[in-house]
């Protein structure tokens, strides 16, 4: 992997600096240069040189990340300072082949955030290069990155650059908090609806994760995997009993039995739908269980971690949601995206590996698997970081926990812990 040099990293924001005077100083006559007129499929092989890519295997909590973000933070005062960015008009879509005066708006934009750097060519055309730039700012933000700049999109774009410093500032102190781990560990950052799986310093693997909805917030904490089950049981939690399981009874009587969803008395005995006044809180002293299979919410395994609040990573049946642009659909638990890949990693020490993976899950039967060399597992809040590579990423603020006094540093202590927290547990 490439070393990135503090040097590197100071030319990377000093050009953010470059690029955001230039666009103050084109705002009026933006590609006055009389040259020739952009065509729609000219190459950018030039300008993909000029840019890092948005991905890496540099993880976030790295030595690297502190004075890399302290040096952005140091451009972006700057870039306040010098009057921020200016608005994109957010009346229509824009989009490859399209010419038209808000494509100017876009590319001052752009450039002031360091995402576009050719200046040339027709000002009002969305060319090949303003595609590719829309991209970069479409992967930094974490919106799927097809080049066209629609509502969410600009949205983003016309988030104030006060705002983003404020993010900054505020994931600095954050991410300073939670150190550099030196063991393997998998982290869970909230606002990306991301997981890194990190070992040796290197990010080894990403998923796609689906996490909690805003009325049902993931928790942030510190812990360790313990235990892997395979073809798992779900035991229906009592907050989605009272607010999913009783409405959704009430409407479909046959909801549970189609679902596998058996009840249980406090003391075992089973208990058919037709029993239970769905019209009351009854069943809220039941206890329900999901049996194994192709229907269960758990999908085919389940990822246990020492916490208090009954949370947890697990496969899902729903993998279409991992696709969607907007993946705080859970009520706490956190869904994984190729969950075989992060499970066979988990239990390496095990002998497992994803042929084996594979097995467990064709198999049928329930397994619980203790994990040996069990990993750390960190529950992040950053909506804001950069790991020394020049690429500065921000995700949106979903739990409103950027905002001024809401939570000091990370969160509530009892919250989340440091990574000496988590050893010794």
């Amino acid at each position: 992997m490439t070393t990135i040099t503090r040097r590197t990293f100071a030319l990377g924001t000093a050009g953010l600096l470059a690029s955001a005077s230039l666009a103050h100083a084109q705002g009026a006559g933006f590609g006055s240069t009389q040259i020739r007129a952009s065509e729609w499929a000219e190459g950018f092989d030039s300008q993909s040189r000029m840019s890092q890519p948005v991905s890496t295997t540099t993880p976030i909590l790295s030595p690297q990340t502190i004075p890399a973000m302290e040096q952005v933070i140091y451009a972006y005062q700057d870039l306040v300072a010098r009057g921020g960015w200016s608005r994109v008009p957010a009346d229509k879509a824009l989009k490859l082949g399209m010419r038209d005066p808000n494509v100017r708006a876009l590319r001052i934009r752009l450039i002031a955030s360091g995402d576009l750097r050719q200046t040339t060519g027709d000002p009002e055309a969305f060319d090949s290069y303003v595609q590719a730039a829309v991209r970069r700012f479409q992967e930094r933000h974490g919106i799927p990155a097809d080049g066209v700049a629609g509502s969410g999109t600009i949205n983003a774009l016309n988030v104030p650059a006060e705002a983003r410093l404020s993010q900054l500032q505020a994931n600095v102190e954050r991410i300073r908090a939670m150190g550099v781990p030196t063991e393997r560990y998998v982290m869970v950052n909230i606002p990306g609806a991301q997981i890194e799986v990190v070992e040796n310093g290197r990010v080894v693997s990403r998923h796609t994760a689906v996490v909690g909805k805003v009325d049902r917030q993931t928790p942030l904490l510190s812990s360790r995997i313990t235990e892997i089950n395979f073809n798992p049981f779900w035991t229906v939690p009592a907050s989605i009993i009272r607010k999913d399981l009783i409405p959704k009874m009430q409407k479909e009587p046959d909801y549970l039995t189609n679902n596998k969803i058996r009840i249980y008395t406090q003391t075992g005995q089973e208990l058919q739908p037709e029993q239970v006044n769905w019209h009351s809180d009854e069943a809220t002293h039941y206890m329900f269980r999901q049996d194994p299979g192709d229907q269960n919410s758990l999908g085919s395994m389940k990822i246990n971690f020492s916490n208090p609040f009954q949370v947890y990573l697990h496969d899902t049946p729903s993998k279409n949601l991992f696709g969607s642009d907007y993946r705080f659909e859970s009520s706490g638990c956190v869904r994984v995206h190729n969950v075989r890949e992060l499970v066979a990693w988990i239990l390496r020490d095990n002998g497992y590996n994803l042929a084996t993976v594979d097995q467990a899950v064709r198999s049928g039967e329930r397994v619980d698997v203790k994990v040996q060399n069990p990993p750390l597992l960190f529950t992040v809040y950053f909506t804001a970081w950069t790991t020394g590579d020049g690429i500065v990423h921000f995700r949106e603020d979903i739990y409103n926990l950027d905002a001024p006094n809401a939570v000091a540093l990370n969160q509530n202590s009892d919250l989340i812990g440091s990574p000496l927290e988590a050893l010794a547990q």
